[in-house]
């Protein structure tokens, strides 16, 4: 099931499922109108399922105004240096526990929207992602039933403005500006995909040229271990997401480096989840 956040015509976020070129209105037969307050419930992904293939009316997908799959995750994880080959071309060793930050609602948008090169630096770079969405909380999670706590995935594109990045050791400095990473465009239940997401091509294209290449099979810490250790510091919760990282082929690491700049089209595809896709803008 394929699941879509997007404004109805009196401009309320709205819960929809794909099917298709057309859309169910969830909300309007009844369930949530958010994706965070269908996880809550346990029966929640069950009803939608249901109501989705109930007889009755469709949207066509084309001219929804689309939002961000979850609107006010209570943590969203990003996981830094999780791909050999990235942590290489960063000239870091590789980690031997994930390296966890923070990202705030605040510094994404939805698909279709422009991320914002800021007034204050051009070093707005991009990142390929997978996202995991917690469906089912806890605390001290093993990892051999992590899995079972992850209701689907969806893509981000972790916009980083790196030389904020690394103004000190803490990144959550660069990894925040304002409307500067993409999510979306859905939400794609785990029962899709293959085990942890495994196994799928993950790409980052700038304006057609593939920028980024790799397999999410090659990540150092899998979505299951990931989930076992960012359990053992704080209970996990529905609708909490983990942003997965990213591999090689970042603008940083170029010769020259490549930063996103005004009139570029950034796309971030991973195999079976979908096509992420923002415009760049500069800040106004």
């Amino acid at each position: 099931m394929r699941l879509i956040a997007f404004k109805n015509q009196a401009g309320a976020p709205t819960l929809g499922a794909r099917i298709g070129n057309d859309v169910v209105d969830l909300t309007a037969r009844g369930l949530p109108a958010t994706l965070d307050e269908l996880l809550r419930d346990p029966g929640g992904l069950d009803a939608a399922r249901t109501a989705a293939h109930a007889p009755g009316e469709r949207l066509a997908l084309a001219g929804l105004a689309l939002l961000p799959p979850l609107q006010q995750p209570a943590k969203a994880f990003a996981i830094g240096l999780n791909y050999v080959d990235h942590a290489a071309e960063s000239n870091f060793a590789p980690p031997a526990h994930p390296v966890l930050f923070q990202r705030f609602p605040s510094s994404w948008v939805a698909h279709g929207v422009a991320i914002e090169r800021p007034r204050v630096s051009v070093q707005f770079d991009y990142e390929a992602e997978l996202v995991a969405v917690i469906g089912k909380g806890g605390r001290y999670i093993p990892k051999e039933r992590a899995l079972e706590h992850v209701a689907g995935y969806s893509l981000f594109n972790e916009g980083s403005i790196r030389d904020y990045q690394f103004r000190s050791n803490q990144w959550l400095w660069g990894k925040n500006f304002d409307r500067s990473g993409g999510f979306g465009p859905e939400f794609v239940t785990a029962d899709e995909l293959p085990p942890g997401a495994a196994g799928l091509q993950i790409q980052c294209r700038l304006n057609g040229q593939v920028m980024q290449d790799a397999n999410t099979r090659d990540m150092i810490f899998d979505v299951a271990t990931l989930v076992a250790a960012c359990s053992d510091g704080m209970a996990l919760q529905p609708g909490d997401m983990i942003i997965t990282g990213t591999p090689s082929g970042v603008g940083l690491a170029r010769k020259p480096p490549v930063w996103l700049k005004p009139g570029d089209v950034c796309e971030i595809e991973v195999e079976g989840v979908g096509v992420l896709r923002n415009p760049v803008i500069d800040e106004a």
